[in-house]
């Protein structure tokens, strides 16, 4: 029986890889940021910081958010193949943390998925957070200096 489940389990692991070894969710996120990185002329660095007061998930861990820097803009950007507003929320609150842990505001917050489900939508208009299907629809033009 324990010889099943590790097939099984070898099974689902070797399906959600392609053939270069990475899942598609990160083929997609590499993807986009390729082409932000571009029309922006900046480039994405995902920023890990330690939550020691426990801000996001209610205890102490690790939190990771992509930010581009231009022209002294903060522009944070999250890259899903699916948003809730589970999600949104999540987004926001890891932004929220990042503001306070280096005394910066975030100048935008953006969300790229090619499916935004409906409540995701109505939660990102009031949370202020910029919503696009790709990168290529992100406007650059917002980005100016201050």
């Amino acid at each position: 029986m324990i010889e099943s489940m590790t097939e099984v389990r070898t099974s689902r692991s070797m399906h959600s890889f392609d053939d270069s070894g990475l899942q598609p969710e990160q083929l997609f996120r590499d993807g986009w940021v390729s082409v932000l990185e571009k029309r922006f002329g900046a480039q994405v660095v995902t920023m890990n910081e330690f939550d020691d007061e426990g801000f996001v998930f209610g205890q102490p861990d690790e939190i990771e958010l992509d930010v581009m820097i231009k022209n002294g803009l903060w522009i944070f950007v999250e890259f899903e193949l699916f948003i809730d507003k589970g999600r949104m929320y999540f987004f926001e609150r890891r932004v929220r943390f990042y503001e306070r842990y280096h005394h910066r505001h975030a100048d935008r917050m953006i969300m790229i998925s090619p499916l935004f489900d409906d409540s995701s939508r109505r939660v990102g208009e009031k949370l202020g957070i910029e919503m696009y299907p790709s990168s290529l629809d992100v406007p650059v033009q917002q980005t100016i200096s201050r």
